[in-house]
């Protein structure tokens, strides 16, 4: 039976906030999140690269996967300084708020080009294998690939619009499900490769360049680039690298141990790339026929899958395995575009740059759809526009990927040089004397990095106007935005959206509470949280749920006239919570009771939540041992508890508890 409070003492109003940052996924559903991305590009890159310029891409491309070791170790630098990163955040703290809009706009041409590339890319995969089948099961007619593409990429954008709705845990679980495909098909497609190579022989790719037209951009033809011919081959492989800033933004999502588990995700995001691109590029190359892998150019890998040695029934089916996977993770790309553009954009509300009114929550999921349906309205529109051609988006895409790059390098070295604590450093660093240091590996990764976005602009003419464009729409637009948010954000401090779920019974927290073990946390002033991160530190999310409790005190006639809500005060107090929770990576179910009597409250919540230990911070109004003692005066009054509760009193140099 529920005890019935004394008389004089009550609590009213009972709300449970609730946000759809507080749920937290392993380092390898993070990876496998960004891996949707940038393993995706072995479907399109090859075929994009050789194109642009010659047999020859192979080598490039494994040069690109090999430059992703260094800027995945540089988004660990930038996301341990940052919680709440990406390159907007590091931008804006190294170079200023102009600079950091402009590298965030170009960041958004970026994620919009990944969803649409990846969806188109899929269709005409997808075309592709139709045409191969339908004759063999004499259905005489054939689909056109680029109208298939675009009717197919906008069923993909829909249904991942729907799960990015769901939330993060949902979207994760399919990137988990889609890499543990790949993974299936690439050791089947590597193995079938083992032995045609053994039956005919492998052509390795020869070094020479070809450039067209298209690809040497402003460059008159017939220039002798030399040594500049390098960087100008690798700017046309660089979107093989799509995907990583996505990184930064599920780092916010990535549970404890943060830092360990960031380093875990990069290996696994670094050393499964290389071998999927990697490897898939050379063997395109080199099984293909040179006649034969012109008609593949937009679906490589059903052209590998059909270079295979073996029956032509058999090919057929590694082609449409090749292809549903193939399928399966492009779109899980446009999954990830939409997540990391999602959480691009809130990085700007937080911010004060896009209008608050795009932070609402979702009712049910507590999702920031609109910004969602916003990201997924622009990926719809373009892949409308590039009516299918996938080549046409990979040579505009790698725009926003290399300037992204470019940006947060130059941020995070001007970083160096200012006293920001970080946990972990890009390496080569040489040290100089009194704390200080020269980033020799970082400096030269910011300078390969610039070279090739420098000659990019030179060389990708779709790229360079295109991309330019819409940086300059996005940048506009987030001035004015900005501009206009100044009169609503006067205060000029983010504070975390919640959702409220309110009821006059504490019995309703138990509905949020699932696991064995639960510990209660009083919480009440937002620069007195001293006690919550050494819970935080201390917590076990596997066995023990981590309630934060706070009350609003009223009496008399407020008691009872109080409506779901919360003040700015009660606001700035749970975002605290919330970012507090983020960077130990744990998760917290958040409380606000309404109640004449802290104390009172306080033993009423952690008997309805079934708390074996509730943890205060130290009062700047009463004693330790006064807070004790009045804490065993109220929970012995409650005559029908029967529950034994552990009250620990945590500050700096300051640890007191008794057992009731």
């Amino acid at each position: 039976m529920k005890p019935e409070p004394r008389p004089g003492r009550r609590v009213t109003e009972v709300v449970v906030l609730t946000t759809a940052m507080l749920s937290f996924i392993s380092f390898g559903r993070a990876a496998a999140i960004v891996l949707c991305d940038m393993a995706s590009t072995a479907w399109y890159i090859g075929g994009i690269a050789e194109t642009a310029i010659g047999p020859a891409a192979p080598w490039f491309i494994l040069g690109v996967l090999l430059c992703a070791a260094p800027v995945l170790m540089l988004y660990v630098e930038g996301s341990a300084m940052f919680v709440r990163g990406g390159v907007y955040k590091v931008v804006r703290e190294a170079m200023g708020g102009t600079l950091a809009k402009i590298s965030v706009s170009a960041l958004m041409f970026d994620y919009v080009l990944t969803g649409a590339i990846s969806a188109v890319s899929g269709g005409q995969y997808l075309a592709g294998l139709l045409n191969s089948a339908l004759p063999r099961l004499h259905i005489h007619w054939t689909v056109d690939p680029h109208h298939f593409a675009v009717v197919f990429a906008l069923l993909v954008v829909a249904y991942f619009w729907r799960e990015n709705i769901r939330g993060i845990e949902e979207s994760s679980d399919k990137a988990i499900k889609i890499m543990t495909l790949v993974g299936v098909m690439a050791a089947v497609t590597f193995a079938w490769a083992g032995y045609t190579i053994w039956l005919r022989g492998f052509r390795w790719p020869t070094t020479q360049l070809t450039f067209t037209h298209e690809s040497l951009g402003w460059f008159p033809e017939g220039l002798s680039l030399g040594k500049l011919g390098l960087l100008v081959a690798l700017g046309h492989a660089f979107l093989g690298m799509s995907g990583l800033e996505t990184l930064a933004q599920v780092y916010r999502e990535m549970e404890a141990p943060k830092l360990k588990n960031l380093k875990r995700a990069s290996a696994v995001i670094f050393f499964s790339a290389l071998a999927l691109t990697g490897t898939v590029s050379f063997l395109a190359v080199g099984l293909i026929p040179d006649d034969v892998r012109k008609t593949y150019a937009d679906n490589l890998l059903s052209g590998l899958a059909m270079s295979m040695a073996g029956p032509h029934w058999a090919q057929l089916i590694l082609q449409a395995c090749v292809v549903l996977v193939g399928v399966v993770i492009l779109s899980g790309a446009v999954n990830t575009s939409i997540l990391g553009a999602n959480g691009v954009l809130n990085r700007l509300a937080e911010d004060g740059i896009m209008p608050e009114r795009l932070r609402h929550l979702h009712p049910k999921f507590g999702t920031t759809y609109r910004m969602i349906n916003l990201v997924v309205l622009m990926q719809a529109l373009t892949i409308v526009l590039c009516r299918g051609d996938v080549y046409l988006l990979g040579e505009a895409y790698a725009f926003g990927v290399i300037w992204s790059f470019v940006f947060n390098a130059g941020a995070v070295l001007v970083l160096r040089f200012q006293k920001i604590k970080r946990d972990w450093k890009v390496p080569f660093n040489v040290p100089l004397g009194g704390g200080r240091e020269l980033p020799v590996g970082l400096a030269l990764l910011f300078l390969l990095l610039l070279s090739v976005g420098i000659v990019n602009l030179l060389t990708k003419k779709v790229a360079t106007i295109s991309g330019a464009a819409f940086t300059g729409f996005f940048f506009a637009l987030f001035m004015i935005s900005e501009r206009l948010n100044k009169r609503e954000r006067a205060h000029g401090e983010h504070t975390e959206k919640f959702n409220l779920r309110s009821a006059t019974d504490l019995a309703i927290v138990k509905d949020e509470i699932e696991r064995p073990n639960r510990v209660l946390v009083a919480v009440r002033d937002p620069g007195n949280l001293y006690h919550l991160n050494k819970a935080l530190e201390s917590h076990d999310s596997e066995t023990t749920d981590l309630v934060v409790f706070t009350s609003r005190i009223r009496k008399g006639l407020g008691l009872v006239e109080e409506t779901v809500s919360m003040d700015a005060e009660e606001e700035r107090l749970f975002t605290k919570v919330i970012e507090a929770a983020e960077k130990h990576g744990k998760t917290v179910t958040p409380m606000l009771v309404v109640s004449n009597e802290p104390f009172y409250a306080i033993s009423q919540a952690a008997q309805a939540v079934g708390a074996t230990e509730v943890v205060f911070g130290v009062s700047a109004k009463l004693s330790t041992d006064a807070q004790l003692e009045r804490l065993a005066m109220t929970w012995g009054s409650m005559q029908t508890n029967k529950q034994s509760v552990r009250f620990r009193i945590l500050g700096p140099g300051v640890e007191h508890a008794v057992d009731l």
